[in-house]
């Protein structure tokens, strides 16, 4: 049973990730990653990596995407952005996702119900976890945090001209 529902996780993280890379819009491949990151918590939960599938869910499913909307948010190009919303909408468009969703609810659903995950490796609790990134991955932390301060700062910049132009557009 948990082969299937790997196989099945392995499937939809497939498909949502080349739904991410070749979509146009940048809202739905924004939609589409969370459902692939959502996948891999799955399948990291099915390997009995449960710690490993609830940082993958809080941190990159949860925190990471709310910060690349709030960069596209920063990036706002005005009625153009606003029109395209109105299109994204519609209830057509959460129709894939949707049901991508309603397929790993199902499979965690059902390794919950049958109550059995696979124990391989060790185990792994949030002490250890801890220990090792303020140990001896200190510098890699801390680099990671420097390039996405770095990158949120790009961002920044990249809008900010936009907003300078239109303001002497209006004559202000």
């Amino acid at each position: 049973m948990e082969l299937i529902l790997f196989y099945i996780s392995s499937a939809v993280a497939v498909f949502a990730t080349v739904m991410m890379i070749s979509g146009l819009n940048a809202v739905h491949s924004l939609l589409y990653l969370i459902l692939s990151l959502l996948a891999v918590g799955v399948l990291f939960f099915l390997m009995g990596a449960h710690f490993a599938a609830v940082l993958e869910v809080i941190i990159y499913a949860g925190a990471i995407m709310v910060i690349f909307v709030f960069v596209i948010m920063m990036l706002n190009q005005g009625k153009k952005t606003v029109d395209q919303e109105r299109v994204w909408l519609r209830p057509g468009m959460w129709i894939g996702p949707s049901l991508l969703a309603l397929v790993l609810l199902g499979e965690v659903l059902v390794v919950i119900a049958v109550g059995g995950t696979a124990e391989t490796g060790q185990l792994v609790n949030s002490k250890q976890v801890g220990v090792a990134l303020y140990g001896p991955y200190l510098l890699a932390v801390e680099l990671a945090s420097m390039l996405l301060l770095a990158g949120l700062v790009g961002a920044y910049h990249l809008g900010k001209p936009m907003i300078k132009n239109t303001r002497q557009r209006r004559g202000l």
